[in-house]
């Protein structure tokens, strides 16, 4: 459990059940394959970043739409969040619907083939009251998974004036006007290069910058982070680790970045901290459970100064 003195951060956006299967190479077309690990986690970009903060310390807590009250899928959603000391007041539940659920396997090197389920039922939950999910955190990040339920949440953070980070993982257009609200955005490669046209991301960024006003940034995997600093593009290396799990690492990656925010830390700093804790994240099979704590990021960080 955080101190009452640590930085509240709201999650805001997807949650999906993810289940696992460890394997040393993906199957041709048509084929079969044997694992010899398999897991069922929590997974969704906003539950495994609420995931990840609690683990680093931080009070995170989630809003986003869950299926139907007597969903199995949900209910375990909900349970893991709990366990992990994530506050759950903002779910939504839509009667009916049942949750996301997504079949992943991982090959040797971390690299993975997602297969996902939907109920588009679940797209028609919107947050009650906004307002109340941030009058009392520091901080809001949220994906773009679920825009029209993250919006007026995103609006209300802006209102209060709470920094308002965009985690940019669903590929999109140009002048989504979800663009025009947060403090900070943060793209996935994928998302920057669908969404802008452009296969160099360093290009991406720049066209995106007529579109905000948001400190704009991309990661890229094992590769060099890019961000924009006083209309000039700069990078910060990753740190490198032997990956054997990939999945939600992007995910931990904005956490470190939430919460280093939260803290009162700057954008550089804080993306070294998301790297730092993505990378030890990478060396460990289990999707969101692979998330370190506090104290290994601040181990590996002196270990890599």
């Amino acid at each position: 459990m955080a101190p009452s003195s640590a930085p509240a951060v709201l999650c805001a956006g997807i949650a999906v059940q993810d289940i696992l299967f460890r394997v040393a190479q993906f199957p041709p077309a048509g084929g079969k394959c044997m694992t010899d690990q398999f897991a069922i986690v929590s997974g969704g970009c906003a539950v495994n970043a609420a995931i990840a903060l609690a683990r680093l310390g931080g009070r995170a807590h989630y809003a986003g739409p869950l299926g139907d009250p007597t969903d199995a899928v949900s209910n375990q959603l909900v349970a893991e969040m709990e366990r992990e000391g994530v506050g759950t007041a903002g779910i939504v539940r839509v009667a009916g619907a049942t949750a996301p659920v997504s079949g992943i396997m991982i090959d040797a090197a971390g690299e993975r083939m997602i297969a996902t389920y939907r109920d588009k039922r679940i797209e028609v939950a919107r947050p009650a009251d906004p307002d109340a999910l941030v009058r009392d955190v520091v901080l809001l990040l949220a994906d773009n998974r679920f825009p029209d339920f993250v919006r007026p949440i995103c609006e209300a953070a802006r209102r209060r004036g709470i920094p308002i980070v965009l985690d940019a993982d669903r590929p999109t257009v140009e002048d989504d006007p979800l663009f025009g609200i947060p403090t900070h955005i943060i793209f996935s490669s994928e998302c920057l290069r669908e969404t802008t046209g452009e296969s160099d991301l360093a290009i991406g960024l720049k066209r995106m910058m007529p579109r905000t006003k948001a400190f704009l940034a991309v990661s890229d995997g094992p590769n060099d982070m890019r961000y924009i600093a006083g209309g000039a593009l700069r990078t910060i290396p990753a740190f490198r680790v032997e990956a054997i799990d990939t999945l939600a690492a992007g995910d931990v990656f904005h956490a470190g970045i939430a919460l280093a925010l939260a803290e009162g830390r700057d954008e550089v700093a804080a993306m070294r901290f998301g790297s730092a804790a993505a990378g030890l994240k990478c060396t460990r099979f289990g999707g969101s459970m692979g998330a370190p704590t506090r104290s290994e990021v601040d181990a590996f960080l002196k270990q890599h100064p």
